[in-house]
């Protein structure tokens, strides 16, 4: 198993910043795929990032390329979100997830349900 906690969210204006981290235990997990996600009350959840743990590829929704950064700290086996720009349309809680995709198989990365490992959420709330 592995243990995902995401930290970091909060209540920040318009314009603003946000740094998220996502810890993760349980088991080595050098070889995952851990993204970020985000679900907005009444709508679907959707793919903001992805990381590749092994040899640090990222990915992002087209919508994020501008003003969010994912990264990654091995020794502390910590993954980060840098959100920039912040508008009222980013109000959601964001989720860390993790799971093994295969080369062939990564430029699915944004599937929500390919991902067996899920945290708990942060609410990230951003006003006009």
């Amino acid at each position: 198993q592995v243990q995902l906690v995401e930290s970091g969210g909060g209540l920040v204006q318009a314009g603003g910043s946000l740094r998220l981290s996502c810890e993760a235990s349980g088991r080595s997990f050098s070889s995952y795929t851990m993204g970020w996600f985000r679900q907005a009350p009444g709508k679907e959840r959707e793919a903001v990032a992805a990381i590749n743990w092994g040899d640090d590829s990222t990915y992002y929704a087209d919508s994020m390329k501008d003003r969010f950064t994912i990264s990654r700290d091995n020794a502390k086996s910590t993954m980060y979100l840098q959100m920039n720009s912040l508008k009222p349309e980013d109000t959601a809680v964001y989720y860390c997830a993790a799971v093994y995709i295969a080369p062939y198989f990564r430029s699915r990365w944004s599937d929500v349900r390919l991902y067996g490992y899920w945290g708990q959420g942060t609410q990230v709330t951003v006003s006009s």
